[in-house]
């Protein structure tokens, strides 16, 4: 009985390779901020049951550290195909139709990227000169937005190679599911 070649995997492309790199990193300091929130939390929780003085602006640091994890999670979570999925319909559709499929979410994702990156950009210049600050103490309320609109870039050429595999596995037939397995 002859064996069946194995499927040669094809090499990811450089450009794939750095965007997974700058997700990865995103998400570890994603990572970062929440471990830093909860431990924000915890001070505060046992600062106002044992001495009746938690952190001054601690619901703020708090709404701070979580938008600003959530923005750095969005391109890994688009990597690993976690951000728009709805197999449960899908199950016997064939590969194609799941590429197609796939490619159509993504398309809307990317618009709706696109214009949240828009609007945050404006609403960033607005929050800088109205010179809004924390009441607690003085930490500019844009500050951190910069980052985000960094994540959210990322966000959208992560959205932008996902559509080129899923353009890909409409041509070839390849699920996007196996460009995740792979590691790609």
């Amino acid at each position: 009985m002859a064996e069946q070649p194995a499927a040669v995997a094809r090499p990811e492309h450089p450009f794939g390779r750095a965007l997974r790199h700058i997700a990865n990193a995103l998400a570890i300091f994603g990572g970062i901020l929440s471990c830093l929130m909860a431990v924000v939390v915890t001070v505060s929780v046992i600062g106002r049951f044992l001495f009746a003085a938690p952190i001054p602006g601690d619901y703020d640091i708090v709404g701070i550290l979580c938008g600003s994890a959530v923005f750095s999670f969005l391109p890994y979570c688009q990597l690993r195909r976690g951000n728009v999925l709805a197999d449960f319909f899908t199950q016997r559709a064939s590969k194609r139709t799941k590429a197609v499929l796939d490619a159509g979410g993504n398309v809307l994702f990317l618009a709706a990227t696109i214009m949240f990156t828009w609007r945050l950009y404006y609403g960033m210049l607005e929050m800088r000169q109205s010179s809004e600050q924390i009441a607690a103490f003085a930490f500019y309320r844009w500050w951190t937005m910069p980052y985000d609109l960094v994540c959210m870039i990322v966000l959208a050429l992560a959205i932008l190679y996902s559509l080129i595999e899923d353009l890909d596995g409409i041509r070839t037939g390849t699920p996007a599911e196996q460009h995740v397995a792979r590691g790609e």
